[in-house]
């Protein structure tokens, strides 16, 4: 029997000094050969710990089990039967926080490194084609999903494969949602995405692009054009301010439009793109989750000379994904930590920078981590042309003002019964950012997956 690999094989990535200079994908993901010696750490448990861990339930060691026995179109097959969009969750989804958390191999070295290998058997079929499973006869119901997201694409994709006549209503003029105007090029290639949503098309969902539902069309159309039920997936792109004055200058963006700008809109191939984008030489990214680590890196490759992160609080707090830190890092990105904006400095009506004030932790506030405090007299002034804020979306209120009966919270999400996707209107369910304000890809495939299983029945009723 071959002794235990307790550390895990290295995945291939860009050099830092190469990879700030373009938009290429970093992580360049696992050969064969690799994939192969890294799915054979595996234990194979008997009971999984890494499977109670996966918002969508995937069954890891069986697909990792066929990677390490080289059989690769079965290890596809076997991640599609739980997860449509396998190359994107490969590439973005927290698994250090989620299925290799619970790794056993990580009590006494590093978990199997579940994501590079669920990346390595998408890209493998992407590769050598893509195939789409036998689809059953049509029942005869109709329903709408309105976003084209992680969790419109989960739902779609899943309801089309029992049957369901489907319709998928995006706002934008390319699918995706965050994924293409969100998350930059060089974390996950628009090609991947756009392969992900064709699949879900070749399962015959109907794709209608450049629809705002709530303004070209309502819920109350849909329902009056034959859909009997209705998934909301619109995200949450309606950005969170600061409040602090200067934040009408000019150079201040909120991470969606400096984010747009670059992904959808390319400005990053400007002038072959005509989509300019103001290109600061000291760029400040207030807050310190995955979109600012985001936007430092893409200030970065835009040709800025100093790209910052100004957060209120430690290290140790960060939301971000430490890997995404350890790339900012490694690219120039500075930190300043325990440091709050208090006021953006104008010059002729353009960002000179930031007046900030040191923060010191007290007692854990009710996110759980230790809540900032201002520390009197420690004002002090940082130079920037550009700020961006990245503190947090809320969801865009146009569909719940134009749908009676849809409760919102008090922060401006969508109420809804976690445990079965449905809203305060019947036939109307919901899941993703629409009803956590801003979460990861795979739990909004999670509770779209909740809400397949319930809108399901509620069809299965009207029948």
């Amino acid at each position: 029997m071959s002794p235990v690999e307790f550390k895990r094989i290295p995945v291939r990535e860009q050099s830092p000094q190469e990879r700030v200079k373009n938009f290429q994908e970093v992580a360049l993901g696992y050969n064969e050969e690799e994939a192969v010696a890294e799915a054979k750490r595996c234990l194979q448990c008997k009971n999984p710990p890494c499977r109670s861990g996966c918002p969508v339930n995937i069954d890891i060691p069986k697909f990792i089990k066929h990677i390490a026995e080289r059989e690769f179109m079965e290890a596809i097959r076997e991640l599609k039967r739980w997860n449509n969009l396998p190359a994107i969750c490969g590439r973005v989804c927290p698994q250090e926080r989620q299925c290799e958390q619970p790794c056993v191999m990580g009590k006494r070295g590093d978990p199997i490194n579940i994501g590079k290998l669920e990346r390595f058997a998408a890209d493998w079929e992407l590769e050598h084609g893509v195939e789409i499973p036998p689809l059953p006869e049509p029942v005869g119901k109709k329903v709408a999903v309105v976003g084209a997201g992680p969790a419109g694409l989960t739902v779609a994709g899943n309801l089309a494969r029992a049957g369901i006549q489907i319709t998928l209503f995006e706002a934008l003029h390319k699918e995706g949602g965050v994924l293409v105007y969100g998350i930059p090029e060089f974390r996950l290639p628009k090609k991947i995405v756009a392969a992900e949503a064709d699949y879900v098309k070749r399962l015959g969902v109907e794709v209608k692009l450049d629809v705002l539902v709530g303004r070209t069309i309502t819920i109350d159309d849909l329902f009056g054009e034959g859909y009997e039920a209705v998934f909301l997936g619109t995200g949450a792109g309606l950005p969170l301010l600061l409040n602090i004055p200067g934040e009408n200058l000019n150079g201040v963006f909120s991470a969606n439009e400096y984010l747009i700008r670059s992904n959808l809109m390319k400005a990053y191939l400007f002038p072959e793109f005509d989509t300019p984008t103001k290109r600061g030489k000291k760029v400040a990214v207030i807050g310190a989750g995955d979109v600012s680590m985001d936007c430092a890196r893409t200030a970065l490759r835009l040709g800025a000379e100093k790209s910052m992160i100004i957060y209120r609080r430690s290290f140790e707090e960060m939301p971000a994904r430490r890997e995404e830190y350890h790339h900012a890092a490694e690219e120039g990105v500075e930190f300043h930590w325990l440091t709050a904006p208090v006021r953006i400095l104008e010059d002729s009506g353009n960002v000179a920078g930031l007046e900030c004030v040191r923060m010191q932790l007290g007692e854990p506030d009710a996110s759980g981590r230790r809540k900032p405090i201002p520390i009197d007299g420690s004002n002090f002034e940082i130079e920037a042309d550009i700020v961006v804020i990245a503190i947090g979306t809320t969801p865009n209120p146009l569909v719940t003002m134009t749908t009676p009966g849809l409760k919102m919270s008090p922060h401006g999400t969508l109420v809804v019964d976690k445990k079965t996707g449905k809203t305060t209107r019947p036939g109307v369910f919901a899941g993703g950012d629409v009803i956590s304000g801003g979460a990861t890809v795979i739990s909004a495939m999670g509770e779209g997956k909740i809400a397949v299983e319930n809108i399901l029945k509620y069809l299965e009723a009207k029948w």
